[in-house]
């Protein structure tokens, strides 16, 4: 049996769910060396206080939604690091512990708590394409079959849903195929914990493999498990068209978390163009406007564009 969904009742009691900006974002900027395979996971083992120190940053910036270090957590990539398969498990679940002892902290707080609600802590699942490290979950992998897909996601599905989320952010999503294929697993996990499911999009309306979006959208609406759909790792050009398409295909509560609005230089490996907090809170308004209901921020996004954001959309 599928519990009330999380974030239908947080939305049943504020008009906007703020989630957080990029993790990886922060953690290169304060310091942190990401250039790895497991990229943000990399700290799980070297550095898991300056995980929880980001953590806290974007509560107190304003976010509703911690999102866990697990995006690139995955038994195969521990596992080329050496790491048995009970390590592995045993990191996984420590970004779920950092992100709830980062909520914690900044809960047991008095003047936190005024006029907010208690944060989630959403558990992240990235692709299969993240555990390639081969950038693949922005182009999707038509080889691979949904079979394949459920088999590669469901040991850690198991291991984060048991791990004290709230809820999983399923995220950077290419293609339909390895979206339904989480779907399937949602109910059988224990507990059971509702789940968004967010697509990387390469325009205005298609996913990253190519179908559209819009019908991606209809054929999440309705699944046992799936409360929320959406986009993220995405342009911020794309969203408007993007929320439309899918306001006309699902019930479902749409989830945007864009990136910056820079542009990646995959020759160079860098980004250009600047950040603008108070232009990216301004997008969001239209987001909202359009229908989005659950919105934060995705690559080169940080506590700023958070802070910015939720200002706009809440006040």
């Amino acid at each position: 049996m599928i519990p009330d969904p999380v974030i239908a009742t947080t939305l049943a009691a504020q008009d906007i769910v703020v989630l957080d900006g990029a993790l990886a974002t922060e953690l290169e900027r304060r310091g942190a060396d990401l250039k790895d395979p497991l990229w943000s996971a990399k700290l799980l083992i070297e550095r898991p206080e300056l995980i929880r120190e980001v953590h806290l940053d974007y509560f107190r910036a304003g976010a509703d939604v911690a999102t866990t270090a697990s995006y690139q957590a995955t038994f195969e990539g521990f596992a080329r690091r050496g790491f048995s398969h009970d390590e592995a498990a045993a990191l996984m679940r420590r970004s779920v512990a950092l992100a709830i002892e980062a909520r914690d902290a900044f809960w047991a707080e008095p003047a936190n708590r005024a006029g907010r609600r208690r944060p989630l802590v959403a558990a992240s699942v990235g692709p299969y394409g993240a555990m390639l490290a081969d950038g693949s979950e922005y182009r999707g992998y038509p080889g691979v079959t949904r079979e394949q897909l459920a088999a590669f996601h469901r040991p850690r599905l198991e291991v984060l849903a048991a791990a004290g989320a709230d809820l999983l952010a399923c995220e950077t999503i290419p293609c339909l195929d390895e979206a339904l294929a989480i779907a399937s697993l949602l109910p059988a996990l224990q507990p059971a914990l509702p789940a968004w499911i967010s697509f990387s999009c390469r325009d205005g309306e298609h996913v990253s493999q190519g179908e559209r979006f819009a019908d991606c959208a209809a054929a999440l609406d309705g699944l046992p498990g799936v409360a929320a759909v959406g986009l993220n790792c995405t342009a911020p050009e794309h969203v408007p068209a993007l929320v439309a398409a899918a306001q006309a295909r699902t019930r479902l509560p749409i989830v945007v978390y864009p990136n910056s609005g820079e542009q990646w230089d995959a020759v160079a490996k860098c980004w250009h163009g600047e950040r603008d907090a108070a232009d990216f809170a301004a997008q969001a308004e239209r987001w909202r406007r359009g229908g989005a209901r659950l919105i934060g921020g995705c690559c080169r996004t940080g506590p700023d564009e958070i802070r910015a954001l939720r200002a706009a959309l809440l006040g």
